[in-house]
């Protein structure tokens, strides 16, 4: 049984940072697609940031390019996001998700293809 486990999240002064975890057990799939994504009260969930995980190759949304960043620990089934210039406007509960087996394309934000998702951390900026 596929299971995701986050952690990381807490509350920071706007302009700081954080790194979110995601491990990932219970699968032997090589390629999957891993991703992120956050909801804030009263709106739609919207995807972060993904990664192909055998490719290394990423996406994200134009909001958080050039401050947030993945990376992944193979030997640890881990994917890392980490969060860096923090703005009020990115406080919302960040889930973890994966497509296993999968691949990422141009529908990774679309959060219905994915099949198995973590049970959220919530991430708050402060002004």
């Amino acid at each position: 049984q596929v299971q995701l486990v986050e952690s990381g999240g807490g509350s920071v002064q706007a302009g700081g940072s954080l790194r979110l975890s995601c491990t990932v057990s219970g699968y032997s799939y090589s390629s999957n697609c891993m991703a992120w994504f956050r909801q804030a009260p009263g709106k739609e969930r919207e995807g972060v940031a993904a990664m192909r995980t055998a490719s290394g190759t990423t996406y994200d949304t134009n909001s958080v390019k050039d401050r947030f960043t993945l990376s992944l620990d193979n030997a640890t089934n881990t994917i890392y996001m980490q969060m860096n210039s923090l703005k009020p406007e990115d406080t919302a509960l960040y889930y973890c998700a994966a497509r296993i087996p999968g691949v990422c394309s141009s529908s990774w934000e679309d959060s219905g293809r994915f099949d198995y998702w973590g049970q959220g951390t919530q991430v708050t900026v402060a002004s």
